[in-house]
């Protein structure tokens, strides 16, 4: 049998989400994790990750760095993908830190909504400490 890489690049939306889930869930295994998917986004979240120590995650999967009024006061933590790097945060929590520097945009006054489509040299620096490596 031979096998092929693919190139996310060329993944459809869908395919892009399972991917990055299976992804994820290989470097949370380095950290005493197992993941368990939810196909519905079960209170806010896409899967929920359990410690060998039997605490628990409730993870949404991003695409991008995102803060979300929606996700407020679940205890969600944001998993996602800046090139390869894998971060992860508690939503609530660096939305306290973090949001000052980005309330007066229009997305998060009109819409509740921030996102970020690649993190910045000072973001890298800032996000060092939920790097996933």
């Amino acid at each position: 049998m031979s096998l092929k890489k693919i190139e996310y690049k060329d993944l459809n939306d869908k395919q892009k989400e399972n991917y990055n889930f299976q992804k994820v869930s290989a470097i949370l295994a380095d950290y005493g994790y197992i993941t368990i998917r939810l196909h519905d986004d079960w209170k806010g979240a896409d899967f929920v990750a359990l410690h060998i120590n039997g605490s628990s995650l409730m993870v949404q999967l991003k695409s991008r760095l995102t803060f979300d009024k929606k996700y407020l006061k679940r205890n969600l933590q944001i998993c996602f993908r800046d090139n390869n790097n894998w971060y992860i945060y508690d939503h609530d929590k660096l939305l306290n830190e973090y949001s000052s520097s980005f309330e007066s945009t229009d997305s998060w006054r009109k819409k509740g909504l921030y996102h970020k489509p690649q993190l910045s040299k000072s973001d890298i620096k800032y996000f060092e400490e939920f790097l996933l490596r």
